[in-house]
This record gives C-alpha cells, structure tokens and sequence, in this order.
C-alpha cells in the first residue's frame, strides 16, 4: 500500500512540474473552478486589507439609514421616507433588505461592520458569477483575474461606497444560475427579488421575456410571470395600502433626472443637451430599435416570425440546441448590455451592472485575446477617471460599440449552436 501511495505521490509531483498543467489552469474552460477558487480565496484578504488601510467614503450609506428608520418607526407612506440625498426612490426589496443591514450595524453607525457586509456580498457575487461561466465553459480562467482582482473601481463600489446597486446584481446572478439550471420558478422569484431592490435588473426583462417565450410559450409563461408579479406585490403591499400613487411613483420613477457632475458616458456633450427630453427619447427609441433587430436577426430562427414566436407551442419555439445554457445566458447578458450601450447616463456604481458579463460578451467573438484585453482595460480606465473626461466619455463609447458590433456578428445563438452540434458530430 505504501508503494502505491508513493508511486502515486511522486506522479502527482511530476504532474504538478509540468507547464502544461498550469497550462490547462489558465486556459481550459473546464479547469475554470480551480483558478476561481485561488482567486476567490486571495480576494477575502483583499477585502480586508482594502477595508482595514483605504478610507471610507461616504455618499449614499446615511442616508439610506435614514430612508429605512423611518419605516422601523411605522412610516410606509413613500412621500415621506427620506434621507439627506433627498426622497427614498427605490421599491420595497431595498427597503426590507437595508432595514435588516441597519439592525446590524447598530441603526446605520457602525459603517466598518457594513462594510464587512459587504465584502460577504462581493464574495457571494464571486460565487455566482464563477459557476455561470463554469456551467457555460466559453472563457478561459486566466480572465476571472480580470474578473475579481484587477477592477480598482468594483472592489470601491462594494466596500468603500456601500451602494445598493451590488445587492440587486446579487439576486440578479443567483437567479441567472437558477435559469440555466431550469429552475425557472426560483429564478423568477429571485429576479423579482433583484427587481425590489433596485429597477435596473428590469434591463434583463426583455432576455427574460425571450426565454420564457422560447421555453413555455405564451400560456406557459403566465406562471412564471405571476411568481414575479406576486413578489412584486407582496413586498410593495404595506406601502400601497399606506399610499399606492406614493409607492407605484417614487419607487419606480422612470422621470428621474440625473445630474450631469457625475455621468461617465455623456462628458462629451453639454450640460443642456445631456437634460434635453429629445436625447432621453432618442436613446430609448434606439434601445427598443436595437433590441428588435437582435430579437429577430439574432434570437429567433430566421424562419419564424414575432406572431409565430407568440402562436408556436414550446416545442416548436425551442429546440433543446438553440436554448442551451450558454445562448440564454448569452440573451440575457446583450439585453442587459444594450440597455447600457443607449443609457441616458452611467454613473460610477452603475458599473457592476455589467462588470462580471463583459468577459462573456468579449469571448463569444473570435477576436483576438490581447484585443479583448485591451477593450477591457480601456473601459477599466474610463470607469476610473474621475471626474470623467470628453475624452473618457468617447473611448467608452467607442468601446461600447466595438462590442455590440461583435456580439452582432457573432450573437446568432442558432448559428452558434449548429456549430457546435456539428463539433460534437465530429467528435
């Protein structure tokens, strides 16, 4: 026995010396885990040693505490919970999950012990955004260096700023893992979850709505659909009983206005054109148009139509080929993405809402590795520059478009799955 143990020792020392076994580490798919699991256990040191050696900044933290006390003294009229950055303009989720955060951290003043909460956060985004791209195996784990180690700016927004926008990307990944597991009934309750706590999860809706189409049709999708409006509902239900118009208009207030001290995209406009009405519907009018082309030249069979996407039974609209895994996580990501791409305006914390899904979006392209770095590194540093510049504002845009033109040429999950069927038919 001991022989054996020893030959199999020295064979896993030998196995170790290799550089093709580190080869593997850094760039095959299915090797992912291990790197990620290196990575993830550095990044609890980091946390720490960013929380315990760089300053808190304060922006938004007091005055969510202040937002969320006046409901633990009983207060459910919207038009009356606020804090010093002004009204509470988030739905009811936020307000549940951040009144548990004011308990802990003794009614909101122990900052240090939230900022501990949110280094659990940041590690429990790791997780779920590690298994997503496990699950899909299309990036190779050298990029989840990218992922979690190299972003000054992500590791700031979760534990320096303390900003809701984390929370809500949280339930947004756990249910994107529910999904691709077809668990479709918890992953709607937990993107409904991610709804609650901030509106901005509703850029993924229209993948959503796609997937649900594709999978049930349309009288199998009304359940699901129900688990998000029941949440919905539940949540929101002592604050529409308090003031219903309160609660429908300040929690989803699609009319609220930016200020321009702190756009990152728009800097190479004017203060007067970035508030204009017509750049606001010029942007959403291109947002729907450029979600339309990707729904029927991307999305759907080129032999199907919208009404025969809504009249087709489940069967027909999904071949257990075109929805893989990887082409929802795919639908889901570019909607999210296009809704970024034609935003009235980016701000600093808005970038983890598609930090951890660039990679994805770079690597289903055939570019080359180094350019993809470098389009990663560049928006890195747009997101970096503070206050930003003409000249930040226009290589994030032109990085922004760079890859929507990839994912064009390179989206149609139909095509991409004919490929790969055809490789497993090789095979």
């Amino acid at each position: 026995m001991m022989k054996v143990s020893s030959s199999s020792l020295r064979k896993q020392m030998k196995r170790l010396l290799k550089m093709g076994f580190y080869k593997e580490i850094l760039l095959q798919p299915s090797k992912l885990l291990i790197l990620a699991s290196l990575l993830w256990v550095a990044e609890i040191f980091v946390n720490i040693i960013v929380i315990e050696n760089v300053p808190y900044t304060e922006i938004d933290w007091k005055a969510y505490m202040q937002q969320v006390e006046g409901v633990s003294n009983y207060t459910f009229d919207y038009m009356q919970l606020k804090g010093e950055t002004g009204p509470l303009v988030y739905p009811a989720g936020f307000i549940y999950i951040y009144l548990v955060f004011y308990y802990i951290t003794e009614f909101g003043t122990n900052v240090h012990r939230a900022q501990y909460l949110f280094a659990v956060i940041y590690l429990a985004t790791l997780i779920a955004v590690f298994r997503l791209y496990h699950k899909t195996q299309k990036v190779p784990p050298f990029v989840m260096i990218f992922i979690c180690c190299a972003s000054y700016r992500i590791h700031s927004i979760y534990i320096l700023r303390l900003f809701n926008d984390p929370v809500a990307m949280l339930f947004l990944y756990m249910a994107l893992n529910m999904f691709i597991d077809n668990r479709f009934g918890w992953g709607c309750f937990l993107y409904s979850v991610a709804v609650s706590v901030k509106m901005n999860i509703l850029l993924f809706a229209p993948g959503l709505a796609l997937v649900l189409l594709m999978k049930f049709g349309v009288l199998g999708s009304i359940p699901y659909l129900s688990i998000c409006a029941t949440v919905q509902l539940v949540l929101g239900l002592p604050f529409l009983i308090a003031n219903p118009v309160a609660y429908i208009v300040k929690s989803f207030e699609l009319s609220r206005q930016f200020f321009y001290q702190w756009t990152v995209n728009w800097r190479l406009i004017s203060e007067e054109l970035f508030l204009s009405r017509y750049l606001h519907i010029t942007l959403l009018s291109l947002h729907i148009v450029v979600l339309l082309l990707f729904l029927l030249y991307r999305w759907m069979k080129p032999t199907m139509t919208v009404m025969g996407l809504l009249t087709a039974t489940p069967s027909v609209k999904s071949s257990k080929h075109s929805l893989t895994a990887s082409n929802m996580l795919l639908i889901f990501f570019t909607s999210n993405y296009i809704g970024m791409v034609f935003s009235r305006t980016l701000h600093y914390q808005f970038y983890v809402w598609y930090f951890h899904s660039l990679p994805y979006l770079l690597w289903h392209s055939s570019d080359y590795t180094m350019l993809r770095i470098l389009v990663l590194g560049m928006i890195e540093l747009c997101w970096n520059t503070f206050p930003s510049t003409v000249v930040s504002s226009a290589v994030l845009h032109v990085c922004h478009l760079m890859i929507l033109h990839r994912i064009w040429q390179y989206g149609n999950i139909h095509v991409h799955s004919s490929r790969v069927l055809e490789r497993t038919k090789k095979q």
